[in-house]
């Protein structure tokens, strides 16, 4: 699956996990987002489902600072748009704070609920807390890759006690 960034450089370029992803190739930078990319966008009213794979070519992370997140998504961007469900960061600033994850966790959590889990597992081993995103996630990306509406989600966050 194609990967894309569009990058509003508003964090540290040392802690920019998108910069590092355009630096090792696994995503490309871009200045316009296709009709055909996925767009995730935390504000969303659509959740992201396995079967969404089948609309999309290519995923577009939106790389801002949580902190201007809503100044971010202001702009009205072309693309299917769609929020991850639920997840916990496993990153060091927002370690086990749900749904703060960064451009390289929701990348690789949408590939990973989209069925590339080979290519979701290639971003978590550029950093060295990529493990610790998939340990703090794994049974709920195993049950967010085989949901069929988003009705399911509400039932799966009550199983395992999250409130979202």
């Amino acid at each position: 699956m194609n990967l894309q960034v569009l990058m509003f450089y508003q964090d540290d370029p040392k802690k920019c996990t998108a910069a590092k992803m355009v630096k090792f190739g696994i995503a490309k930078n871009i200045k316009k987002i296709g009709n055909k990319g996925l767009v995730l966008d935390p504000f969303s009213e659509k959740t992201l489902l396995p079967k969404d794979k089948s609309l999309i070519n290519s995923i577009v992370g939106i790389d801002c600072s949580w902190n201007l997140v809503d100044q971010a998504f202001s702009e009205k961007f072309s693309g299917i748009k769609r929020k991850l469900p639920p997840l916990f960061a496993g990153n060091p600033v927002n370690y086990s704070k749900l749904n703060k994850l960064t451009t390289a966790e929701a990348l690789s959590a949408s590939l990973f609920i989209l069925g590339f889990r080979d290519q979701a597992f290639a971003i978590l081993d550029k950093f060295k807390w990529g493990h610790t995103f998939y340990e703090l996630n794994q049974n709920l990306l195993e049950e967010y890759c085989k949901l069929e509406s988003e009705d399911q989600i509400n039932i799966i966050l009550q199983e395992y006690g999250i409130s979202d």
